[in-house]
């Protein structure tokens, strides 16, 4: 998952002709060749998550703020689990 995906600008209106951005799926750091993996693309204002084992290609967005919040509860359970 290394090719470039295509964004619309969130400024476009329906029809209008828009910018167009490549993001770049990122493979997660912990994930061994061949294993189910975490992807992460981001852009200034939004983080893109998605797992590369779901036939649907779902993608999760989320701020900054809130990817943080996560990260940090995720890191807190961890070192006490």
């Amino acid at each position: 998952m290394t090719k470039p995906a295509w964004q619309k600008s969130s400024f476009c209106g329906e029809g209008d002709s828009c910018v167009h951005v490549a993001r770049t799926w990122q493979k997660s750091s912990y994930c061994s060749e061949g294993a189910s993996c975490v992807h992460m693309a981001a852009t200034a204002e939004t983080i893109h998550l998605t797992e590369s084992s779901d036939p649907t290609e779902s993608i999760l967005n989320a701020t900054p703020a809130a990817f943080r919040s996560l990260v940090t509860t995720l890191k807190k359970e961890s070192a006490h689990g």
